[in-house]
């Protein structure tokens, strides 16, 4: 799989997709590689309902046998798995890809560059395609972990303006996809406003996440512009909503 050609194929053919975002720290190894209780409730549900991709990470990953874990999910799936890393620690050869985040929202230069240098021989080491992605954080109505942790401000929500140009910035600079993200837990999503500028301002795949707990909003973000939407925190809460999420038609 080459997720950068399949992302840039999605945006030209005017296709969507879904992808279920997992949490290491919420994978439960147990004595073995098995994904028991809540996180294997919703493995089991992936199964059936099949999403496009499976993501998996997390701003802050508590878990020391990280490699372990994203091993166990992709042992418990064939579908495509890609690395969505909070940190340079977060890297693992058991994936088919890894979005190479830069927080181009942010003005923390750790997260700009700084944690990349760290992580690129790493990455090259594992033999990872790496996707390179403006990572966008977008006020999603409340504090976020991952706002907490990045020690930097979200984009204000009616501020798309702020968003497009960002975009184009990163754009500029040779990014092959932007990610706009309300974070996990984040009580609302991106707007949909903010999204269609966003569209307007980049020939590049646009990945929508955080805040998406309904159909109507999924297919809200798709609609303005988002070529694939992510789902994490809405299924950790109640795994029975990957059928609303994920079976249903979402083609716009």
């Amino acid at each position: 799989m080459q997720f950068t050609n399949e992302l840039t194929s999605l945006y030209r053919t005017q296709k969507k997709a879904v992808a279920v975002l997992i949490d290491p720290d919420k994978v439960d190894m147990g004595s073995h590689p098995a994904l028991p209780d809540k996180s294997g409730q919703v493995l089991r549900s992936i199964k059936e309902t099949a999403p496009d991709y499976l993501f998996i990470g997390g701003s802050v990953i508590t878990e020391t046998h990280f490699d372990e874990k994203v091993k166990a999910v992709k042992a418990a799936t064939d579908l495509p798995l890609v690395l969505f890393p909070g940190s340079p620690t977060q890297l693992s050869q058991h994936v088919d890809a890894v979005l190479f985040l830069s927080l181009i929202s942010g003005r923390n230069p750790e997260l700009l560059i700084g944690h990349h240098v760290t992580a690129a021989p790493r990455v090259r080491e594992l033999g990872l395609e790496a996707v390179p992605t403006g990572y966008m954080l977008i006020d999603g109505g409340m504090p976020t972990t991952a706002s907490y942790i990045s020690n930097t401000q979200p984009i204000p929500r009616d501020k798309a303006g702020i968003a497009a140009a960002t975009a184009m910035a990163g754009e500029l600079l040779g990014l092959k996809c932007i990610y706009l993200d309300a974070g996990s837990g984040a009580a609302l999503p991106v707007p949909a406003e903010l999204i269609q500028a966003v569209r307007k301002s980049v020939d590049l795949p646009i990945i929508v996440g955080g805040g998406i707990r309904t159909a109507h909003q999924r297919d809200m973000a798709f609609n303005a512009g988002a070529d694939l939407v992510v789902i994490g925190t809405a299924l950790e809460e109640n795994p029975d909503l990957i059928a609303e999420l994920i079976s249903t038609p979402h083609e716009s």
